[in-house]
């Protein structure tokens, strides 16, 4: 396992052109553990109760909760933890109150568009005028080059949990209906308990994430229940485990153990080639509207017959979004949003019949200004073979 970055930075500069564009004199996000941006921007694995984060005159304050202090010295890449009054525990919004009158800010506040209504009028009440905005998510689907750099290293590790993955079922061995491994009936639950161990052992959490469908349960986009694995039918893997500092991986492939069918081979073949349709819209690069993705995986899944969108056999999912420090965040593949070089994004063309199975092929791409990287080098075969992933066979952590 390669080395994984201690603590992860925040370039807080990028807040400065929204508070231009807004006259404003600070930034301030109210939250708890549970909201992705604060979590973004304060890289503070924080409690379950509010806590305030503030950006004015160029330096980033985070006050966090009585007994975190610590905790949050360690975390915050930002410049300063202030624990003003934290022990009686007055509301969050009164001790960024605290932070804002030592900067001597102005009269406008930005807040995020989340705000809650009580956090908005205490600031008012306050003689604030308070700007709405989501303009933070946007800045942070931009990945720097530290948070490519970590999602190269979590989806190297992603692929070793694959591997794993694959070497089980190409170990198995047909006996009548049933595969067996070790002597026993091979289950999706087992084959999950290697996946998560070899992920644990990379530094990965799998978060819940690691979504094993067999035949019928394929067609279930988020299968994480136990079903024996039969000779002949798809076994769809879909990986997406939580990486140091936050920060997931993504990663689908689908395996035929024994005679692969035709239904199978036709569906793999589908899908396939909606990945090398998607990766020739990837070739133009930055600039262009993230739905044309969309669109050529619909249109090449159309040429083998099978339909996209609202229907009950075939792709009823987008064709990819983007992932960083939550699993699924903008850019969504099926939106017109314009794709920016920096986005991080997945393609994950799918088909689907509930009666046979399901194909999935999952990539990781990052945009470029001219192109695309595409942080996965794992190989696409349907039917499985041993596997080991060394550190010097792909991305280096």
């Amino acid at each position: 396992m390669g080395d994984y970055p201690r603590r992860i930075s925040t370039e807080y500069e990028r807040i400065d052109p929204l508070l231009e564009h807004h006259d404003a004199d600070a930034y301030v996000h109210i939250g708890d553990c549970f909201d992705e941006v604060l979590s973004y921007l304060t890289r503070f694995n924080g409690p379950d109760r509010d806590y305030a984060f503030v950006y004015a005159n160029g330096t980033a304050t985070l006050c966090p909760p009585d007994r975190f202090g610590q905790q949050a010295e360690r975390e915050f890449p930002g410049d300063e933890v202030d624990m003003t009054r934290a022990s009686e525990r007055p509301p969050a919004t009164e001790r960024a109150r605290t932070v804002l009158k030592r900067a001597e800010v102005g009269d406008t506040l930005v807040l995020p568009a989340t705000a809650t209504h009580r956090t908005v009028r205490s600031f008012r009440e306050d003689g604030y005028d308070v700007v709405l905005t989501d303009s933070i998510g946007g800045i942070r689907r931009v990945k720097t080059t530290e948070e490519r750099e970590l999602l190269k290293a979590v989806e190297l590790a992603t692929q070793r949990g694959m591997a794993r993955a694959e070497t089980v079922l190409a170990s198995a061995t047909v006996n009548g209906s049933e595969l067996h491994w070790h002597g026993e009936p091979l289950t999706t639950e087992i084959l999950r308990r290697e996946v998560n161990a070899t992920l644990a052992r990379n530094g990965l959490d799998g978060a819940g994430n690691t979504v094993i469908g067999a035949g019928e349960s394929c067609a279930d986009l988020h299968y994480n229940g136990i079903d024996r694995i039969e000779p002949g039918e798809t076994v769809l893997l879909d990986l997406g485990p939580e990486g140091p500092h936050g920060y997931y991986g993504d990663l689908s492939r689908t395996f035929v153990v024994g005679e692969v069918g035709e239904w199978e081979r036709t569906a793999y073949d589908a899908v396939s080639d909606a990945l090398a349709g998607a990766f020739d819209v990837f070739e133009d690069g930055a600039g262009q509207p993230a739905s044309n993705v969309q669109d050529r995986v619909a249109e090449e899944l159309a040429a083998y017959g099978f339909e996209t969108g609202d229907v009950d056999v075939g792709m009823y999912h987008g064709a990819g979004h983007g992932v960083g420090s939550s699993l699924h965040e903008r850019p969504f593949l099926s939106a017109d949003e314009q794709l920016e070089a920096g986005h991080v994004v997945t393609i994950e063309p799918g088909v689907y019949d509930p009666a046979r199975g399901g194909v999935r092929l999952e990539d990781i791409v990052e945009i470029t200004e001219d192109g695309y990287e595409n942080y996965v080098q794992y190989p696409k075969e349907i039917v499985p073979e041993e596997r080991t992933i060394e550190e010097t066979d792909a991305i280096g952590c």
